[in-house]
């Protein structure tokens, strides 16, 4: 590309950019042009079976891609100490951490916007009481 080339004849790109003619750019895929650019817009579903899993699911978010984990392998105590480091990561990154049901949490980066909220098993009664008093 282009600008890749102007970058690194200035010494201001990186030795790892690769070179493209405008040929090969415009045939590729939109996966295989997202995976040269590094933009991430993968989704990743993992079952950690142990704490030292948590860096591979931060260096998922850093790559920003969004990761779906579910705590049911590890034991509570383990699933707290990895909330509380992909916390951390969120974060350092400006992402968002949501729970989406019991040991389900989604991690998602700053570039994926996620709309709606799951609700907790809990709150059905308190919308249907709330539904209950409004008149239509």
């Amino acid at each position: 590309m282009a600008f890749n080339k102007l970058k690194k004849a200035l010494g201001l790109g990186d030795d790892n950019i690769s070179e493209l003619t405008e040929d090969e750019f415009y045939t590729m895929t939109d996966k295989e042009r997202r995976e040269e650019d590094g933009t991430g817009n993968r989704m990743f579903l993992v079952e950690p079976r142990a704490y030292s899993e948590s860096q591979t699911i931060a260096d998922h978010l850093k790559k920003r891609n969004s990761v779906v984990v579910n705590m049911k392998r590890v034991t509570s105590d383990q699933a707290k100490r990895i909330i509380d480091f992909l916390t951390g990561t969120i974060y350092a990154i400006g992402g968002d951490l949501q729970k989406l049901g019991n040991g389900i949490y989604l991690c998602t980066p700053k570039n994926v916007s996620v709309q709606g909220k799951m609700s907790e098993e809990g709150d059905s009664q308190k919308t249907k009481k709330i539904d209950d008093e409004i008149e239509f």
